[in-house]
């Protein structure tokens, strides 16, 4: 499955690689994480690690086959 995560700001370098499962994609004021994600676990587990890095998830989607 894949799915979109848009996040407030524009998420550096050093964020970014906390998750290198995902692509990064740099709006106006937001940035796109995209990419796929495994299963339940998987999704629960990307969103802690973006609340514990301070980032604010604005919305998720996933994205059509």
């Amino acid at each position: 499955m894949r799915y979109e995560f848009r996040v407030s700001g524009i998420v550096p370098d050093t964020l970014a690689a906390s998750f290198p499962e995902l692509d990064r994609m740099p709006v106006p004021e937001q940035t796109l994480l995209l990419g796929t994600v495994l299963d339940e676990a998987h999704l629960y587990g990307l969103l802690t690690r973006f609340q514990s890095l301070g980032m604010r998830v604005l919305e998720m989607r996933r994205l059509p086959a």
